[in-house]
């Protein structure tokens, strides 16, 4: 009896064993994998054949089912992951080349899919409006920054606190200014862009001396940036080259050899940023780093950065990317600098993005090299706000947000020579909107 009961286990265990290995052959897993894709039983799928992968079973058919189960539950990232591993078993396919296309440009990566749609069929680039050469977005933004507690400042007794007595005593007290920036885009070779800007400045700030009595004089700056931005893609990879350059002018007073008497001088200075970044996709995750060498005020300084950027969704929907800064000069090597953090979320046809920034920030660079700090004074924290509104078929509409708080000195010097300083704080609010138009 005991014998027989013997019998009867090995003859199911091997029914079991043979069973599984029906289940884990190409054959079974392809039909079983098509069901569940007639069925669009997307997550079944994933589940499944990621499962005939840990048994060593994996394909063609297999990757690109894989790919348009993520496409059709939005994961546009995990999608074009799959889909360029099918890609390179076969890339004729008309039907996978869209596919790749689509889930590129959905995750964010355009670059990469222009470059890739160069090796499309004819009748997909016709459908897609391919083009090697073409314009890609133009935008214009404008904004006005000022300064609240200006009135204040001015009103105060900076020159008593820093003891100026019978020496002389100079402060610069922001009141506020505008700007107007031009974006233009293109696209010069299929997975190379070109980006430009221009932006102008107009400063208002006053001039407050102390020689024998206290004096204000108000000080027009004039400002003009150009910003050139080649990128490219090299597979997964990009790389983004930069050169800013700043220059302008503007009056300022200074005393004469007489307490009381005083002279108009002008002042003009150039600024300039050398840029260059690269990042990779990593399905959810895209890490990157940046250097910037730069001029401003006379001084030469090395700044770098490291970032990752995280899309728990596999999509454009919600992003957060934690990034440090690093600053070096001519004297030191590089040190922490600032700590920042941006993301962004998309609710409907309606983007949020918004970035927050703590640490020691003069001349300080921000992502790209083009927004900088290049004037007087210095920041500990800066968080901006941004909401983009679409609207008719190709137009986008966005207002800003920034708060920033600005530590500046009020300079004593004896002799023409700097004596000892105090600082004084402010906090600068900017509001900005703009609209673009995509090609």
């Amino acid at each position: 009896m005991s014998k027989r009961i013997g019998l009867t286990l090995v003859f199911f265990a091997f029914l079991y064993v043979l069973s599984a290995q029906q289940k884990w052959n190409y054959p079974e897993v392809d039909k079983q994998s098509y069901e569940l894709f007639q069925q669009k039983k997307w997550n079944e799928l994933i589940a499944f054949n990621a499962e005939a992968r840990e048994k060593g079973i994996d394909y063609f058919n297999l990757q690109a089912r894989t790919g348009i189960a993520y496409y059709n539950l939005k994961k546009y990232r995990k999608a074009s992951t799959w889909f360029l591993k099918a890609w390179k078993n076969d890339k004729e396919q008309e039907w996978l080349q869209e596919y790749v296309y689509y889930s590129l440009v959905y995750s964010g990566r355009s670059i990469e899919a222009s470059k890739l749609a160069a090796h499309f069929t004819t009748q997909l680039q016709e459908k897609i409006y391919y083009q090697k050469m073409k314009p890609l977005r133009v935008a214009f933004e404008a904004g006005y920054s000022f300064n609240p507690d200006f009135d204040k400042l001015l009103n105060s007794e900076l020159d008593v606190e820093a003891g100026v007595g019978s020496d002389y005593g100079e402060a610069f007290f922001l009141k506020n200014y505008k700007f107007g920036a031009l974006d233009c885009s293109h696209q010069i070779a299929p997975g190379v862009n070109l980006n430009h800007n221009f932006t102008y400045i107009d400063v208002n700030r006053t001039e407050q001396l102390f020689w024998g009595n206290r004096n204000n004089f108000p000080i027009d700056i004039k400002q003009n940036q150009y910003f050139l931005n080649p990128y490219f893609s090299l597979g997964k990879w990009h790389v983004s080259t930069s050169i800013n350059a700043i220059w302008g002018k503007s009056g300022l007073i200074l005393g004469n050899y007489d307490p009381n008497t005083f002279y108009t001088s002008s002042l003009k200075y150039s600024d300039f940023i050398f840029s260059a970044s690269v990042w990779n996709n990593w399905g959810n995750i895209a890490p990157g780093a940046e250097i910037n060498r730069a001029n401003i005020y006379n001084e030469g300084f090395t700044q770098a950065s490291v970032w990752i950027t995280f899309y728990p969704l596999s999509n454009n929907n919600f992003y957060l990317t934690p990034r440090v800064y690093f600053k070096g000069d001519n004297e030191s090597s590089f040190t922490y600098n600032t700590l920042g953090l941006s993301g962004g979320f998309q609710l409907g046809q309606v983007h949020f993005y918004g970035s927050y920034l703590n640490g020691e920030m003069k001349n300080f660079i921000e992502s790209g090299g083009y927004v900088i700090a290049n004037f007087p004074g210095r920041s500990t924290r800066k968080f901006m706000g941004s909401l983009y509104f679409p609207f008719a078929k190709h137009h986008q509409f966005v207002v800003r947000y920034l708060n920033q708080d600005v530590i500046e000195s009020y300079q004593v010097y004896s002799n023409a020579t700097p004596r000892h300083s105090t600082e004084y704080k402010y906090i600068k609010h900017t509001i900005t909107a703009g609209i673009s138009w995509n090609f």
